[in-house]
């Protein structure tokens, strides 16, 4: 069996090179410290999904307004 070529990618907090193979723990990231920086990200909701806007009361009650 033949081992898989080895991949490198960009690490997508420091924009650095990053081993991307089992033998990288913090895969896709390229250090313990990526991973960190990463997760304190999310942590403190600085990445953020946009939000549907929820229909007032007024539609829910009678229906869409034309």
């Amino acid at each position: 069996m033949e081992s898989e070529p080895i991949k490198r990618v960009t690490c997508p907090a420091c924009q650095g090179p990053s081993l991307y193979a089992p033998s990288n723990a913090y895969r896709p990231f390229c250090s313990a410290r990526c991973k960190g920086v990463d997760l304190g990200a999310w942590a403190n909701e600085e990445f953020r999904l946009p939000a549907i806007d929820k229909p007032d009361d007024m539609q829910l009650e009678h229906g869409p307004v034309h």
